[in-house]
């Protein structure tokens, strides 16, 4: 064992996200010791699908695993255990003999399903659905995607009835290969992404199946986040290694940010963003058209949460990269949005793939408004920030009335709200503080932002007792930066309700099918 190995125990976190694949290694107080990552090529067969391919995802795996131990000075055998997060609802479907994909993977993004939604909804669908799984009737989740691919994909349909397929999200497809075809198991978090599992009783819901018509031969077993998930093949990294841990990326960083106990609320900004509050044991309906969610599951017993998403983040900065060569990398948005007092009334609605909660527009389309003789690209790129900041404004006010409705107000109401937010976007101190001011409380960055990855960390050592507790996690957690609202209150009002009068008239333009 080398010299480095002898300070572990190390927890590798495998991070497979919708733009990149990565390998990250953690010792106990959850220090970086070393990391590797791919970007993960996109697919867009035609508007509204968005592919990737599984082969890529797989061999990415395994060579950033290997790249990150290699940095890391370690072996295989030093890690004490993997743990999973990956992007949710991207959906699988692969032979249970050779293991290979019938199709490529439809990601989360992918809105092909949006007519098929719309049928369902007339056919009254969506109150079974929000009864059992916490879910709205979305192109976003798993079910309808899974229905295509039966339907579209010559001949699997009946491969499927003959029980010769299996169906999961990256997790199940990566258990799989990990081992070589032995294990088929998800966790409750992936479980409760894909509108066909019962969040309640914890199991998949025979009805939907039947209303969805879904063979259920082709799911995985659903297990806790923390627990045996199986070995990798030895051959894979010269020793087995044992994986402990697994959780949808958000429900993950929700664990990486320590969050809890009830009240806790947490806000990841990557390609999108996605913020979940947790509940405790009490699944909690929303009647703003959030969505309720598994936060985790730890012992048999679930962690409720209330979850919005907003599909379009870091993707708008993106786009103004790659389509509009505004700027040349996101990073630069920071710089250039604090030189201006405000977007110089400019409104970016980026709903390039419909709008997410707390509106659920598949159809939406992005659209700029305010435009005047006198706008320049700087005003685009802050209005593509202060974007984020207005879309996560609608989430906080929505979260607020649930709590509300459901008896659960913060027990001191003169306490403001705080928020810990992480990913790739709040490095962005324009952006935190935008945060802050729009949605009027206060922003808590992490000292360790890849909480993500160290969710699925943290999972993995509650499951091989390298952590004892969650008490043992939140004391690790520390506070790297806070942001507090410095925006006049007229301002914010005003601002905010420019806003929703362009969100007003996107969705009217997708209404009339603009």
């Amino acid at each position: 064992m080398t010299a480095t190995a002898m300070r572990g125990p190390y927890l590798l976190a495998l991070d497979q996200g919708t733009t990149s694949t990565r390998a990250i290694i953690f010792d106990r107080a959850a220090r970086l010791v070393g990391s590797a990552q791919r970007e993960l090529q996109q697919f867009y067969p035609h508007d509204g699908m968005v592919e990737h391919d599984p082969e890529h995802i797989w061999a990415d795996t395994v060579a950033v695993i290997r790249k990150a131990i290699q940095r890391a000075g370690l072996e295989a055998a030093d890690i004490t255990a993997i743990g999973i997060t990956n992007q949710r609802e991207t959906t699988l479907v692969w032979d249970r003999r050779t293991g290979e994909p019938v199709h490529k993977a439809i990601v989360w993004q992918d809105r092909r399903t949006a007519a098929f939604c719309r049928q369902l909804q007339r056919s009254g669908l969506e109150p079974l659905v929000q009864e059992r799984t916490g879910l709205l009737i979305d192109p976003y989740f798993c079910a309808t995607k899974l229905v295509w691919i039966l339907d579209h994909v010559e001949g699997t349909r009946a491969r499927a009835e003959r029980g010769e397929l299996a169906f999961g999200t990256v997790d199940s497809f990566l258990l799989w290969r990990f081992t070589s075809g032995r294990v088929h198991k998800t966790d409750a978090t992936n479980a409760s992404r894909t509108m066909l599992f019962d969040i309640e009783r914890q199991c998949w819901d025979d009805d939907l199946l039947e209303a969805f018509n879904i063979p259920p031969s082709l799911l995985p077993e659903v297990v806790d986040c923390a627990g045996e998930f199986g070995l990798t093949q030895r051959e894979l990294f010269g020793s087995a290694i044992a994986i402990a841990g697994v959780a949808g990326d958000q429900q993950a960083a929700t664990f990486g940010q320590a969050c809890f106990e009830p009240g806790m609320l947490k806000s990841t900004y990557g390609t999108g963003c996605f913020a979940l509050l947790n509940t405790g044991d009490k699944a909690v309906r929303s009647t703003n058209r959030l969505l309720t969610t598994v936060a985790y599951r730890l012992d048999g017993r679930p962690t409720f949460a209330i979850e919005g998403s907003i599909f379009v983040a870091g993707a708008a900065l993106q786009w103004l990269r790659d389509e509009l060569r505004m700027i040349w990398t996101a990073a630069e948005s920071e710089a250039i949005a604090g030189s201006l007092p405000d977007s110089g009334g400019v409104y970016m609605v980026p709903a390039f793939t419909g709008l997410g909660a707390p509106y659920w527009d598949p159809d939406a389309r992005g659209a700029i408004f305010g435009l005047t003789r006198d706008t320049n690209g700087r005003h685009l790129v802050r209005a593509a920030l202060d974007a984020v900041a207005y879309q996560t404004a609608d989430l906080t006010a929505a979260f607020a009335e649930d709590l509300r409705h459901a008896g659960l107000e913060r027990q001191r109401a003169d306490a403001p709200l705080v928020i810990r937010v992480d990913g790739g976007m709040v490095a962005n101190n324009r952006l935190c503080q935008s945060l802050a001011d729009y949605c009027a409380c206060t922003i808590e960055r992490p000292a360790v932002t890849e909480t993500t990855a160290l969710g699925a960390a943290f999972l993995a050592g509650l499951a091989t007792g390298v952590y004892e507790t969650k008490a043992d996690i939140a004391a690790i957690w520390q506070r790297g930066a806070q942001f507090n609202p410095e925006l006049d209150t007229d301002l914010r009002v005003a601002h905010l309700k420019g806003w929703h009068d362009a969100v007003s008239r996107v969705r009217s333009n997708s209404a009339e099918g603009l």
